[in-house]
């Protein structure tokens, strides 16, 4: 069980964010300063004291936000550790964060803080369970991966259409994605590294389903399928290799509303089928470049972290989650839309979800827990009142 709010007095912050120097940070940086409620106690933590300042002045001079600076690297554990045991909530935007991001949340966990990123990394997401979960159920700590395009929308779109089926029957459900927008240097190369490590990444995630226990008469399961058109929506349909469908299949787990049986399977969209077969051709070649060291920083030279797209160029992106559910002869359609993925709407949902741990009445939970899981009702709300929509077709 977590903590409640008020049992940790001696925190002198609600919240601190990492990364608020970088291009997603900085954005995720502005979304706090304009909608967290007066009397939010936060911060903004990185190793570079003068880029923090500039943050601060910043924010200062456009929000009228005054907010603490605290300098902290992400390879210092006393510095993690200190900022770590000073805040209820921690929310990083610094990845990839296989690379960066183990000792904070090794922090967070001995702390009994909540933790959140935007990791999309398999392996970094088991690595972390298998190191740091039990120490975070004991101090209360509620460690949420993956808050951001990587996977709110999946995992709580997924929550949203399964409330509207019955949960005494045999659940199926796919999503299907489609977006016109630009993702993060951060989340490229994260895909990068990944494509790199698929022995490790297989290794992780065997590691933990020998540790994980399964939930008790109930089942739960991420599943794959060949391209195909979807006779529902229309669309060509190509499966998605992203962390989104283990996140939603661990939410089922989770959770008993997902019924006896649970199954999920997670695609690209298309509306004609040059587009899937180019969309196939890509992601392999991809993955093949990535196997080849020179080859696979030439591709993140490309796609430098921390810069991103001009603020008109984000205000034309877009995406959509579709989701087709099934259970015990009644079938739902609903969808999950909104602005720009991967940066202005990222932001967004790590803001939300970091307010959301630090001021809501959320379920009690501990240890590495799923977006859905942690906050559920709360972060629905929240993200329906900040511009997603979440509707029934």
């Amino acid at each position: 069980m977590s903590a409640p709010l008020d049992s940790r007095p001696d925190r002198d912050l609600d919240l601190v964010l990492f990364g608020a120097t970088g291009f997603t940070g900085g954005l995720t940086a502005d979304y706090l300063a304009a909608a967290a409620p007066a009397g939010l106690r936060w911060a903004i933590a990185g190793r570079n004291a003068d880029k923090l300042d500039d943050v601060r002045r910043r924010l200062a001079a456009e929000r009228g936000v005054d907010v603490e600076v605290l300098v902290a690297d992400s390879t210092d554990a006393a510095a993690l550790s200190d900022v770590a045991r000073r805040t209820r909530v921690v929310a990083t935007t610094i990845g990839p964060y296989l690379r960066h991001g183990a000792p904070l949340v090794g922090a967070c966990a001995e702390a009994g803080t909540d933790y959140l990123d935007l990791t999309g990394e398999p392996e970094f997401v088991d690595r972390m369970y298998l190191e740091h979960h039990q120490t975070a159920v004991r101090t209360g700590a509620r460690l949420v991966h993956a808050c951001g395009f990587d996977s709110i929308p999946h995992d709580l779109g997924a929550y949203f259409t399964v409330q509207q089926l019955p949960s005494d029957e045999p659940i199926t459900l796919r999503g299907v994605v489609r977006s016109g927008g630009t993702f993060s240097g951060g989340t490229f190369h994260s895909a990068l590294d990944q494509f790199a490590r698929a022995t490790q990444m297989k290794q992780a995630y065997a590691a933990r389903r020998r540790a994980e226990a399964r939930p008790e008469g109930r089942s739960s399961r991420a599943v794959r399928g060949r391209p195909h058109r979807d006779p529902v929506l229309g669309y060509w349909l190509l499966p998605l290799p992203t962390i989104d469908p283990i996140v939603v299949a661990r939410t089922g787990a989770a959770l008993a509303s997902y019924g006896p049986e649970f199954r999920y399977s997670h695609w690209a969209g298309t509306k004609t089928l040059p587009y899937a077969v180019g969309g196939a051709v890509g992601v392999g070649a991809l993955g093949l470049a990535a196997q080849v060291g020179p080859v696979r920083e030439l591709l993140k030279s490309k796609v430098p972290q921390g810069s991103g797209p001009s603020s008109e160029k984000r205000e034309r992106s877009w995406f959509t989650v579709d989701f087709v559910g099934e259970a015990g002869g009644r079938a739902v359609r609903t969808r999950v839309s909104g602005g720009d993925p991967g940066y202005t709407e990222t932001a967004k949902m790590l803001s939300e979800a970091a307010l959301c741990l630090a001021l809501d009445d959320n379920p009690r939970t501990a240890g590495q827990v799923t977006p859905a899981q942690a906050m559920g009702d709360a972060l629905l709300i929240r993200l329906q009142k900040a511009g997603m929509r979440f509707e029934t077709l």
